[in-house]
């Protein structure tokens, strides 16, 4: 199931998405199902996509949890315990959703867009193993690592990757998604500049939840970020960044100055 969160006139919804013979419809839910657990449908009420707004599917996480170098060539690694991956918190005020603009910080010259699956918990997570780390998710999104790679010079990733706009998420979660071999993609004015499989990961989503769940607790709608595929492009005012993953869908974004 795809759940989405959008702007209807005044409201703010949650709906699940459908592919009819007049499109995608979306089906406006009694509650939030990522915090409350209610995803029964409001009665007849659904509408074309068209008709509402999509937000980030999640819209305020208390943690956003972000892996480096994932994607590296390195030998794979069997479990988190043998793992060292680089590990980064993004804040939440970086959250933003399909269509919102990206922008630009005064300052840097070197600002990356990178494509990479999300996973949005569904369960308070602490303390657990590999091998049933994918019962506490509650699906996957599509995410923007947003980057001012210039200054990542000192060896901090808070700033670089911290700004406001820097993660773009979306279009919506979808429940049921195998991620142990799905295609990452990103593009910049509709010029390819990233392509990979998670196949290719250091270390697999199960180990990235369980190492991240065995420092700190996840709450329901945190959001793990599984790594960028290999492939670099600067960001300029007026581009437009696309991101997608299979199975999941497309996000795309344009790039303003601040």
């Amino acid at each position: 199931m795809r759940i989405a969160r959008a702007q209807i006139g005044n409201e703010i919804r949650f709906g699940h998405i459908t592919d009819s013979d007049e499109g995608l419809r979306f089906h406006v839910l009694a509650g939030d199902p990522l915090h409350t657990g209610t995803s029964d449908a409001r009665a007849g009420l659904q509408l074309p996509i068209e008709a509402v707004r999509l937000l980030a599917p999640v819209a305020r996480p208390t943690k956003i949890v972000g892996f480096g170098k994932n994607f590296t060539g390195a030998p794979r690694m069997t479990s988190w315990r043998e793992a060292t991956p680089v590990i980064f918190l993004k804040p939440p005020s970086a959250v933003i959703g399909p269509g919102e603009a990206i922008r630009l910080p005064r300052g840097s010259r070197e600002v990356e867009a990178e494509a990479e699956l999300a996973v949005v918990m569904g369960t308070r997570t602490h303390q657990i193993e590999d091998h049933n780390a994918l019962d506490h998710v509650f699906g996957y999104t599509v995410v923007n690592d947003v980057t001012a790679r210039d200054y990542m010079t000192d060896g901090h990733w808070t700033r670089p990757k911290g700004y406001d706009t820097f993660c773009p998420v979306g279009p919506w979660i979808e429940t049921e998604l195998d991620p142990r071999d799905v295609i990452v993609c990103g593009a910049v004015d509709d010029v390819m500049v990233q392509r990979g499989s998670t196949a290719d990961m250091v270390l697999g989503v199960a180990g990235l939840i369980a190492y991240a769940a065995n420092i700190f607790t996840l709450e329901p709608g945190d959001l793990i970020l599984t790594g960028s595929p290999p492939g670099r492009s600067t960001l300029a005012a007026g581009q437009l960044v696309k991101v997608s993953v299979d199975g999941i869908g497309e996000m795309t974004n344009p790039v303003q100055s601040a």
